[in-house]
């Protein structure tokens, strides 16, 4: 399957955004998109080239659905995940970027920021964890750091999810009610989901500073997952260059003859079949 046109795919979003998408629909669309996500993975390799993508968002707005449903098929050797804990003390007394730059790619890598340096204007300064002096200086300096980023050679993609209040709190009251999600909802959450609109503050200022031409912000609604995942793959893939790689079909070797060999009469430690 070759890759698809701009004009073919919007064609593709326009046919199925009249109704609710079903399953079906959704893992068809996934297939495809996976397909041409080994197929840029392979392109990385072989041209070495460098793409750096951030996700940025509320909390609940599906930036951890989106990484998934983009790696969940490919190498974690070229895909890399990096979702930094909360920085050290050492970490807090560095310049604000440092321990973010060792974490972008080199030749043949894509890396995914699940959420980035623009820490620094969303939740540290929705939170107080930082002064408005030092946002200020992040926000006027953060467009030369990335300029510098993109001048080495990275192909740079940031992008926010937008949630509404509805759905996000609909996702947090499921993350206190699925015990499989409790884990996702931290005390830092709690704090901040009343800050609604002091998070509304410091996105549109983060946006006004650092949505440039040379590294602009894509904006993604995602109150519907299936969508918004398979918009911004889409997307994705639409910003690279990418070409499909020659591949030579491989074909399984004979395997060796047993030559005498018999399976060890060894007392295995079974994991008991419950299933």
């Amino acid at each position: 399957m070759g890759k698809k046109k701009q004009g073919e795919r919007d064609a593709d979003n326009a046919g199925a955004a009249g109704g609710k998408m079903t399953g079906k629909q959704y893992d068809e669309e996934l297939f495809r998109l996976h397909v041409e996500l080994v197929k840029l993975q392979d392109w990385v390799k072989a041209t070495g080239a460098k793409v750096c993508i951030l996700f940025e968002g509320r909390d609940g707005a599906g930036k951890g659905g989106v990484i998934k449903a983009m790696t969940e098929r490919v190498s974690p050797r070229v895909f890399r995940v990096v979702a930094l804990p909360a920085p050290t003390e050492r970490e807090k007394s560095q310049m604000y970027v440092q321990r973010y730059i060792p974490h972008l790619p080199a030749a043949g890598e894509i890396v995914i920021f699940d959420r980035s340096w623009y820490n620094r204007a969303g939740v540290e300064r929705v939170m107080g964890f930082c002064s408005d002096e030092q946002v200020d200086i992040f926000l006027r300096g953060v467009p030369l750091v990335e300029r510098a980023i993109t001048q080495s050679g990275v192909v740079l993609l940031k992008y926010w999810l937008e949630v509404s209040e509805a759905e996000q709190t609909r996702r947090l009251q499921d993350r206190i009610t699925d015990q499989r999600k409790t884990w996702k909802l931290t005390d830092m959450d709690l704090k901040s989901y009343s800050r609604w609109y002091d998070y509304s503050r410091a996105r549109d200022a983060m946006f006004a500073a650092t949505d440039t031409d040379e590294s602009p912000w894509f904006v993604t609604r995602s109150d519907d997952k299936r969508r918004a995942r398979l918009n911004i793959i889409s997307h994705v893939l639409d910003r690279i260059p990418y070409e499909a790689m020659p591949r030579k079909k491989p074909k399984l070797p004979a395997r060796q003859k047993p030559e005498g060999y018999k399976e060890a009469d060894y007392p295995y430690r079974r994991v008991p079949e419950r299933f």
